[in-house]
């Protein structure tokens, strides 16, 4: 005689008598209100854009009417024509270039090894050096003191390391990195280091590799702020050469708004240009991240969230 308890279930007729799960009422209307809800805000959120790169190609004259929404009136170039043959719009471009990756990659290094170096609970005076970065989130030295300090002492008015320096680190993206650090298993690195890794071979090798979700999305935050920053080059460049292009777009924004006129623009064509230079200088700034990022996205949520709790 067969026991009943150790026979085995015939599972064709449990998934027959089972049945499919359905989802309840609840869970069906709240499901209608997310996607509801969700599709709003991408509405919301993508209608600026929308309305923008319009703007950016469409007429003086249907802008001024106040007719241009999301699809451009009266394709017109103009604009972007005047900008883009200025050579020094690519030469603050490529400065633009420069100044990102270079401080994006110094700000990193600064940040991965402080973050990982207070997150190990061995390190002595651990509490101070984490009391002092946080100490600087809410007291600051103020504008006057810091153009002081960088264009006087340090020397550095008019180069690249007073673009690169100053806000080369920033408090908030060191103490979510230390968090991830701090949660990273212990087990990997005693196992590195009994194979004879040093401490820099085990953070080169073992931890560095093992987080790229932060530290994609930390470059993700440096780069964007580097990208879009233009009060330190206002501040400390006075040579047009050496301007961002950030600065370069303000400059050609100012003149259009204030005389209507553009380097370059005269008669039909400067009031064309005055009409969508804002359009068009926001466009052609934001475009370069709007490439890079679909490239570390599927990175940006997970890194973000693996460091921002810690248990």
């Amino acid at each position: 005689m067969t026991d009943p308890l150790t026979a085995t279930p015939d599972i064709a007729a449990v998934r027959t008598e089972g049945g499919t799960v359905r989802d309840g009422t609840g869970y069906r209307i709240f499901r209608v209100v997310n996607v509801s809800l969700l599709g709003l805000v991408c509405v919301v959120t993508l209608y600026p854009f929308v309305n923008l790169v319009a703007k950016a190609f469409s007429s003086e004259g249907y802008i001024a009417a106040g007719q241009v929404n999301l699809i451009p009136r009266g394709f017109n170039t103009t604009t972007f024509t005047a900008v883009m043959s200025d050579p020094m719009f690519w030469t603050n471009y490529k400065n633009t270039i420069i100044y990102t990756v270079l401080g994006t990659i110094i700000a990193m290094v600064l940040t991965t090894t402080y973050a990982y170096a207070l997150s190990r609970p061995q390190l002595k005076a651990r509490g101070f050096f984490v009391g002092i970065a946080v100490f600087t989130m809410f007291f600051g030295g103020g504008l006057i003191p810091n153009y002081i300090l960088v264009a006087s002492y340090l020397g550095w008015r008019n180069s690249i390391w007073a673009i690169v320096i100053p806000g080369a680190l920033s408090v908030f993206n060191l103490l979510v990195m230390k968090s991830f650090f701090e949660n990273f298993p212990v087990e990997l690195e005693e196992a590195a280091s009994i194979d004879g890794l040093s401490t820099y071979g085990v953070f080169g090798r073992i931890v560095l590799p093992l987080s790229k979700a932060v530290l994609a999305t930390m470059t993700l935050f440096y780069a964007v702020s580097m990208w879009n920053s233009w009060f330190s080059a206002f501040l400390y460049l006075d040579k047009k050469e050496l301007f961002p292009v950030t600065v370069y777009l303000r400059s050609l924004i100012a003149a259009a708004t204030g005389s209507q006129e553009v380097t370059g623009g005269a008669g039909t064509d400067a009031v064309q240009i005055g009409a969508n230079i804002q359009s068009v200088t926001m466009l052609l700034t934001v475009l370069p991240i709007i490439c890079f990022y679909p490239f570390i996205q599927r990175y940006f949520v997970s890194g973000v969230m693996l460091g921002s709790v810690k248990g």
